[in-house]
């Protein structure tokens, strides 16, 4: 038997960092939401108790370091399975990119053994789960679009936004979350995007206001770690995309797009000098 789950890539639509906590972490408050660029995974049961996991992509981990072969482990653990599984990543979405790629191969893989096997988890139970493997885990159970806050496990549904084309495009370099963060000092941010006005312009409906709207705290330290993605901003903003935010921690810039006669320039004008460039849909 095999069972195939999509894992989309996320996008911020607000970024905020309120403090530095006890542990090491950071409390955040975020609005995430889904976009249709995803990886493919495909699960098969192995009659030998082992996980096997395979991609087309030659850039990625294949062992304990993957993400999804700790989710198969973390579920056969908790669960006392005595079965192997095959996992095969068909991998669309750039790796380091700010996506939750990784996140959400992982939250798929539980999704799909959960049924494989017929676990009989709830998403909470999931979700718990999810925790033990990353901070993005939990909203890629279920990919609704959510304010997060504490380390972005305690999850707020809120309704999808308005639908909109959304260009994404990724400098050649790849961005450490923990170096970012790690040269964050929450104390001294200056300006704090609005999550309300975010979330008020969702649920209203208000595209402009929506673009208007959008922030990122962790952008004043990645633009100035890695000028490319600054670059990449502005020439995003010049090329005419109604909101322009960086994505997680970067590297990925995205721009929301309204009117679908704009996307092509848009693309074609990032294309020009950067190769991992796609025009997607907010997935609704």
């Amino acid at each position: 038997m095999k069972v195939f789950e999509k894992a989309p890539a996320k996008i911020n639509l607000s970024l905020d960092v309120l403090s530095k906590r006890e542990d090491g972490y950071h409390d955040v408050e975020m609005i995430m939401t889904m976009v249709d660029l995803a990886d493919r995974i495909e699960m098969q049961e192995l009659p030998r108790d082992t996980i096997i996991i395979s991609s087309q992509a030659g850039y990625i981990p294949l062992d304990e370091k993957n993400l999804a072969f700790q989710a198969a482990k973390l579920i056969k653990d908790y669960c006392g399975v005595k079965k192997g599984v095959y996992i095969h990543l068909d991998k669309k979405i750039p790796v380091a990119a700010g996506l939750a790629g990784g996140s959400s191969d992982a939250a798929a893989t539980l999704r799909g053994l959960n049924r494989l096997w017929g676990l009989g988890l709830g998403t909470t139970e999931l979700q718990k789960l999810g925790e033990k493997l990353g901070s993005d885990v939990p909203f890629c159970i279920t990919g609704e679009t959510a304010i997060a806050r504490g380390r972005g496990e305690i999850l707020e549904p809120i309704v999808n936004p308005i639908q909109c084309w959304v260009i994404l495009a990724k400098p050649p370099i790849n961005v450490s979350t923990a170096e970012v963060y790690g040269k964050l000092d929450a104390s001294k941010i200056v300006s704090h995007p609005s999550t309300q006005r975010v979330a008020d312009a969702i649920r209203y409906k208000q595209f402009d206001e929506l673009c208007q709207g959008l922030g990122n705290v962790l952008e004043e330290v990645t633009l100035d770690l890695y000028p490319e993605v600054r670059h990449l901003k502005e020439c995003m903003q010049r090329l005419g995309a109604d909101g322009v935010l960086m994505s997680g921690s970067g590297p990925t810039v995205f721009g929301l797009v309204s009117k679908e006669s704009k996307v092509a320039r848009i693309y074609n004008g990032l294309r020009g000098f950067c190769k991992d460039v796609y025009a997607v849909r907010m997935l609704t």
